[in-house]
């Protein structure tokens, strides 16, 4: 396990100029080795007083543990209290190492954080927040492993549409195909290329954040160009099902207190539509036995970047 202050012009936390977001809490960067594979953490709080539960922060698809800067400043001054944080990427995301496959399987992510928290914190439980993809984890996790959430927080992880036996098939002939060709992801011109890119991907993004956030989501590459920290393999078709019965058998056995939030334009206002619809979710979610719900607006699917000041406010609460 290594620990260092993240510094200098890399794509870690950085100091940067005025059109820039500044952080008002420097992470130290860990890294950890678990599963054959270097895991990079951001740690905030080292100096939290004892008897405070660490918070456990899971980022979503194509994003990374940087992602929750805003919010980890804000929960600061909204607690008025130092509190211990970690916020790891996961495997293929961000600096941590990404593994030789051809596909990225979910049970991988449980493993995955299982590991860290047997290596970050070994004894009792801890607060868990998970956004989009890292929501869904976070839910099975929670399930899997009840002695060690003491709170759980969802933002908008809604899991995946239902999926029938019959789509199998058809499923495996395009994890095949694409299989014959080499993903790639674009790159840009600099910076400030892939803060416009996340600015069209959210237009609530402040301009300032975006560009902040530019430097985190990509590296410098030989060329003077930046390159996305991901691995290319995650943009493959998952060849094995989501099935929403083993998703809700799961759920069911959530014992921690649960608070969803989502934002008044979120996930599936933009997304799902037709394909997901809303009765299916929301049966889902009730099956949890403690629910607590929040709406943010205006707020998209980043809810931890269109509004962390509101979200700190509410996890504050929820999370005394």
């Amino acid at each position: 396990m290594q620990d260092r202050r993240a510094g200098g012009d890399t794509p870690s936390i950085r100091r940067m100029d005025n059109a820039c977001y500044a952080p008002r809490r420097t992470p130290a960067a860990q890294t950890v080795a678990l599963r054959g594979l270097r895991y990079h953490v951001r740690r905030w709080g080292d100096g939290a007083p004892a008897g405070t539960r660490p918070l456990v922060l899971l980022h979503g698809w194509m994003d990374c543990g940087a992602s929750f800067q805003f919010l980890v400043d804000a929960l600061a001054e909204a607690e008025g209290r130092e509190r211990q944080v970690f916020a790891p990427d996961w495997r293929g995301f961000g600096l941590t190492e990404a593994p030789p496959t051809d596909a990225y399987w979910f049970p991988d992510y449980l493993a995955d954080l299982d590991a860290l928290l047997d290596a970050l914190v070994p004894d009792g439980a801890v607060d868990l927040l998970g956004h989009s993809m890292g929501g869904n984890v976070a839910m099975s996790y929670a399930a899997l492993r009840p002695q060690r959430v003491r709170r759980l927080v969802n933002l908008e992880g809604y899991g995946l549409p239902a999926t029938a036996p019959d789509d199998a098939p058809a499923r495996l002939v395009q994890w095949l195909d694409e299989l014959k060709t080499a993903p790639v992801l674009r790159d840009y011109a600099d910076s400030a290329e892939v803060a416009a890119r996340l600015k069209k991907n959210n237009p609530l993004l402040a301009a300032d954040k975006a560009a902040w956030l530019a430097t985190q989501w990509s590296a410098p590459t030989p060329e003077g160009r930046r390159r996305l920290l991901a691995d290319p393999a995650h943009k493959r078709v998952n060849p094995v099902l989501y099935r929403r019965e083993e998703a809700v058998a799961t759920w069911r056995r959530i014992a921690a207190p649960l608070l969803f939030v989502e934002g008044d334009l979120g996930e599936f206002e933009i997304w799902w539509g037709h394909r997901y619809p809303r009765e299916d979710f929301e049966s889902r979610l009730a099956v949890v036995p403690r629910l607590e719900r929040e709406r943010l607006a205006p707020c998209g699917h980043m809810v931890h970047h269109d509004q962390p000041e509101a979200l700190a406010r509410r996890l504050a609460s929820f999370l005394e």
